[in-house]
């Protein structure tokens, strides 16, 4: 087997080759490879911080919902209680107002009842006051003389004035 001197072999100057290229555009390469790390890096992280921001709005946010739906349910707890009260008050005020209607109903129907009872009693009077005058006319016309009527005619005139009194008290 033949041997091959180290420069003669063509690994060698590939490795040369290789070596030399690393040192020449090694720094150039690396740099350029660092800074695109880096400023992948930097992109995930502020990536990372958008998403944390975001996530504390969100947090906050709900939060917050949190918060409004609470009020809102507490509000509409109160809302609620208070219709019923209100509900409750108007049925108590409805109550009262239909007893004071049934009372006033009630009143006017006795007052009615009262009306005609008063007018039935008037004109029973007014009738028996017809029939009395009626039956005292006949009755005079048949049974008295002109000298009996001037007498009785005479005696009413006297009582008038005892008759009249008590009607000008009032």
């Amino acid at each position: 087997m033949h041997e091959t001197s180290f420069f003669a072999e063509p690994r060698t100057w590939v490795a040369v080759a290789f070596i030399i290229f690393f040192v020449l555009f090694g720094r150039r390469l690396w740099a350029a490879l660092a800074g695109l790390l880096d400023r992948r890096t930097e992109q995930v992280r502020a990536e990372l911080a958008e998403a944390q921001r975001l996530r504390q709005e969100a947090e906050a946010m709900l939060a917050d919902a949190r918060r409004q739906r609470e009020t809102a349910m507490a509000d509409a707890r109160t809302l609620l209680a208070r219709a019923g009260e209100e509900a409750e008050r108007v049925a108590r005020e409805a109550a009262a107002e239909a007893a004071a209607a049934a009372q006033r109903r009630e009143r006017m129907a006795m007052d009615r009842i009262a009306a005609a009872e008063k007018a039935a009693v008037d004109e029973v009077r007014t009738l028996a006051a017809e029939i009395a005058a009626t039956a005292a006319e006949q009755a005079l016309r048949e049974g008295l003389t002109e000298e009996a009527d001037r007498g009785l005619i005479d005696h009413a005139i006297g009582l008038l004035p005892s008759a009249l009194a008590p009607r000008r008290a009032a």
